[in-house]
């Protein structure tokens, strides 16, 4: 199975529609949500193409493919909007031998997390930085943001196929890898 990985969407119609071009494009099975789908929060600017009800109608075109966890910036009333589950902080998605733990990172992050066997992969967003890398026995994934990434990074989302972990830009370019995954 090939998943797909966005986070930070913060509200960005156009940031969101330039990942699922690449969703499209890779052909992977689900989309991974790791939280702050449609508001931009008060530290953040506001992002190019900010929209978050048109965000969430398009989000909805989705729902049977999204599996998706809340981030800081998510509310019961963005909840109102979305026609798919995305209140919950955490989600664990088990594929073959591997565990995913999912998380937006505000609550769970590399440093503090639940028990998680060795080869299983923590993937989060809130940092709006690119990851993919092993650490100890784990597996440690950020898809960056697509909307407001960070620290001179181009907008990027994550892809898990093959046993790999890849962070890419909307280009296609590899930012990050981490292979020996499942």
């Amino acid at each position: 199975m090939k998943l797909f990985f966005i986070s930070d969407i913060h509200g960005s119609l156009s940031a969101l529609n330039a990942a699922l071009d690449c969703f499209r494009q890779e052909q992977a099975d689900r989309i991974i949500i790791l939280g702050d789908a449609l508001y931009h929060g008060p530290r953040n600017p506001l992002p190019d193409g900010y929209n978050p009800a048109e965000t969430a109608r398009l989000l909805n075109l989705y729902k049977d493919r999204i599996i998706a966890v809340r981030g800081n910036c998510d509310s019961e009333v963005d909840q109102m909007l979305i026609e798919y589950p995305m209140m919950e902080t955490y989600a664990i998605v088990q594929l073959e031998d591997r565990k995913f733990f999912l998380t937006h990172g505000h609550i769970y992050h590399p440093d503090e997390h639940p028990p998680l066997c060795a080869g299983d992969i923590l993937a989060f967003g809130h940092i709006h930085l690119p990851m993919a890398e092993k650490r100890g026995d784990l597996f440690v994934f950020n898809p960056g943001s697509i909307s407001l990434p960070k620290e001179n990074n181009p907008p990027s989302y994550g892809l898990f196929d093959g046993g790999k972990l890849q962070v890419k830009t909307f280009a296609g370019e590899v930012l990050r890898e981490v292979a020996g995954v499942g």
